[in-house]
């Protein structure tokens, strides 16, 4: 345990701006691509021969990316020490025929992407970010970070039943923000006012992909500033500290005995089956053509795959003070306790005994507590990319995490401590 931590609260502070500089998954990942070039990595497409020489490389695919390092002595078998992560969030997502109104309303027709607290979303100033395509097929992206849209919520004067019975929400109806006045509704008004806001000639952008995001800053909360209020910390929490133990382990020098990776995927919260989701075919496919660029056979491959343990990192549920019945009753993991540990035998987690050992022994080097996480019994448990890329790679999983409030709000609560916990034992993971 004579580890010391390398990261404190100034990588809470980093993961502010990462926070802020990543409202969609396409940003998200030229986040985590400007910081991987920043230390030495460089891009490599897909469709290029790749060499096997010494030096971190990654990938981009829409809005997911796949970064590693490859240390002096590394052999063709060398195996892999994998962190896997989601970009994505629940959110509003625009239609493909966006502009609709009424009433004198001009309103932006959306999508439910993921399972999002749908309250969470209601009179709150939002932006509009993403992707744009244009018509020679490149892509641009896009933030309007300025409060632009409100999804307003009926007065309680038009719905006394609210106070009673609870808010009752239509997914199709009562969602659609509003975005202007003006009772001629015309198609291609935001596309329009996209093209004029990224600089772009009219009519150069053919296709979209966009979405909502709150304009609220991050900020420190609660008496002595212990917790850190803000959005999409699923999972862009576990992005930034994947990016940063990476960086940290890329550069300190190490002899390491594994190949660090990062695997940031996209649509985990619609069940990852995409060909940027874990449950396709980008993350086998960076490995294999890691160890046959390093002279490899399928033979170093299985060797290669046989030796590799992925950490999928994921929030978790902390315990609630106003829901304490709704866990576990002898696991409560708290904030700024430490990551968590997330276990399920039914495999909605990938976590068993020896997995846990690998994760306990990265804590203990480095000198982090963590936490077990168990869902209570009567209620159904989520899943990750954990059961996923162990299915489907056949490589040693373990699911951890950090422990959060308000999972899936557009505005979520954390630990201060925590992230800058969880990245210390992923640096001490990668390492070995």
């Amino acid at each position: 345990m004579s580890e010391p931590h390398r990261f404190d609260r100034g990588h809470t502070d980093d993961l502010v701006s990462f926070l802020t500089a990543s409202p969609s998954p396409y940003h998200a990942v030229a986040s985590a691509a400007e910081r991987l070039e920043k230390a030495g990595f460089r891009q490599v497409a897909e469709t290029d021969a790749w060499d096997g020489t010494t030096g971190g490389r990654y990938v981009l695919r829409g809005g997911a990316i796949v970064a590693w390092y490859v240390p002096e002595g590394a052999v063709p078998h060398t195996p892999f020490r994998i962190v896997g992560a989601h970009t994505d969030s629940p959110n509003l997502r625009v239609k493909p025929l966006p502009d609709t109104g009424a009433h004198g309303w001009r309103q932006v027709a959306v999508e439910i992407y993921g399972g999002p607290l749908l309250n969470s979303w209601l009179d709150r100033d939002l932006g509009l970010a993403g992707r744009l395509t244009l018509r020679n097929g490149s892509t641009r992206l896009v933030n309007v970070d300025r409060p632009l849209l409100r999804v307003p919520q009926l007065a309680i004067h038009l719905d006394r039943s609210v106070s009673g019975e609870g808010l009752k929400l239509d997914k199709q109806r009562h969602v659609t923000p509003i975005w202007g006045l003006g009772g001629d509704v015309r198609d291609g008004d935001l596309i329009a006012f996209l093209e004029e806001t990224a600089g772009l000639p009219a009519g150069e952008v053919t296709g979209w992909d966009l979405m909502t995001h709150s304009v609220e800053p991050p900020a420190y909360l609660g008496r002595d500033k212990e917790l850190l209020a803000g959005p999409r910390m699923d999972n862009l929490l576990s992005v930034h500290a994947a990016v940063a133990a990476l960086t940290a382990v890329s550069s300190g020098g190490a002899d390491l005995p594994y190949i660090p990776v990062l695997a940031a995927f996209d649509h985990e919260e619609n069940g990852s089956q995409s060909d940027t989701g874990a449950d396709g075919p980008l993350l086998g496919s960076v490995l294999e053509r890691s160890v046959f660029a390093r002279g490899g056979s399928f033979e170093d491959r299985a060797r290669a795959f046989a030796g590799t343990v992925c950490l999928s990192s994921d929030t978790g549920h902390a315990v609630h003070p106003n829901y304490a019945e709704r866990h576990d009753p002898t696991h409560h993991p708290r904030v700024n306790g430490g990551p968590i540990l997330k276990v399920n035998v039914n495999n909605r987690y990938a976590t068993d005994g020896s997995g846990r050992a690998v994760f306990a022994a990265a804590c203990e080097k480095a000198n982090v507590p963590f936490q077990s996480f168990v869902s209570n019994n009567s209620m159904p448990c989520g899943t990750t990319i954990g059961p996923i890329t162990a299915a489907r790679h056949g490589i040693k999983t373990v699911d951890i995490g950090v422990a959060i409030l308000s999972m899936h709000s557009a505005r979520e609560l954390c630990g201060a401590d925590d992230p800058y916990l969880l990245a210390n034992s992923l640096v001490a993971f990668l390492e070995g």
